[in-house]
């Protein structure tokens, strides 16, 4: 027998695979295709302080090895969030959800935080200081250590639950970024959000997305993503959650080499929405082919000469 349990900021995981956030909605709605407490857990759809429509369409572009998504946090805001899919979540799924919450001020932040966190279902909230698709907001906290910081600062003065902070993979050096999260008192790390990136319609000769740039995610980004855990594991004493292009067992194997105590699956649910239950099911197999017992012994084990 295997054992793919392991712990998450003092939360223990039936295994590490988590959906993430944005491709997984509040859960209800895959639980119509599969029974979704196979899940380690998931994060659901990043939450705002009031309600977004989100940018303009079109929204999304295709790519050979990915794709380009402009959403702009579209939720119905955190009231109906607690008020109304909360519960349509609890009638499907029995285990602890991550919370993903977006703000364009300190204070918002901190209000969605607070008031998510205080729900019974919440076992941590995950701080999206990264998301690339909403002008004057998340950019420009995810990308200065300070700013990124204050964010968590503020979050942990008013969460008692495990405070995760997602990261942006656009800038020079996303180690100091995650150092100075940590010092502020985040119990988590998770990496990476979508790259920046666009496609241009050949026939109109304008960008496919209508905000000109999206967040790039999918295949194409794993190896990137696979380098910033390796160097955000060897500088932090934190757990960190690996998200980038993962599809396969084999992938949530090397992620956790690098150093990722669990890992999320994002744009792979968008093109199958049965992958994250796939690779539950896959992963004792793979486990065994390559002579593992025990997931918690693995992490970080890339590092060890």
């Amino acid at each position: 027998m295997v054992n793919t349990k392991v712990d998450l900021c003092g939360i223990q995981l039936d295994n590490p695979v988590m959906a993430a956030s944005g491709t997984f909605g509040y859960g209800y709605e895959f639980a119509e295709l599969y029974d979704i407490n196979v899940l380690g857990s998931f994060s659901f759809k990043g939450t705002t302080l009031k309600p977004r429509f989100g940018n303009p369409t079109p929204r999304i572009a295709e790519c050979s090895e990915g794709l380009i998504n402009s959403i702009g946090l579209q939720n119905p805001g955190v009231d109906k969030v607690i008020s109304e899919e909360l519960p349509k979540l609890a009638e499907c799924f029995d285990k602890k959800v991550m919370a993903n919450v977006g703000g364009f001020s300190i204070e918002e932040y901190s209000e969605v935080a607070k008031r998510l966190g205080e729900c019974e279902q919440v076992g941590w909230v995950e701080v999206n200081v990264s998301c690339p698709n909403v002008h004057h907001g998340g950019l420009a906290f995810g990308t200065d250590p300070q700013a990124a910081a204050s964010v968590v600062r503020a979050v942990k003065e008013v969460v008692r639950k495990p405070v995760i902070v997602k990261l942006s993979p656009n800038v020079t050096d996303i180690v100091s970024i995650a150092v100075e999260c940590e010092k502020a008192g985040a119990d988590g790390i998770s990496l990476i959000n979508t790259l920046l990136g666009m496609r241009i319609n050949l026939k109109t000769k304008k960008p496919v997305v209508a905000n000109k740039m999206g967040g790039f995610s999918g295949p194409a980004v794993f190896p990137v993503a696979l380098r910033m855990v390796y160097q955000v594991y060897e500088n932090v004493k934190i757990p960190v959650v690996g998200i980038g292009g993962i599809r396969t067992a084999e992938d949530v194997i090397e992620m956790m080499l690098a150093g990722a105590s669990a890992v999320q699956i994002g744009a792979a649910n968008l093109t199958d929405p049965y992958v994250c239950r796939d690779i539950v099911r896959d992963l004792p197999e793979v486990m065994k082919k390559y002579g593992i017992t025990d997931l918690k012994e693995i992490i970080g084990g890339a590092h060890n000469g």
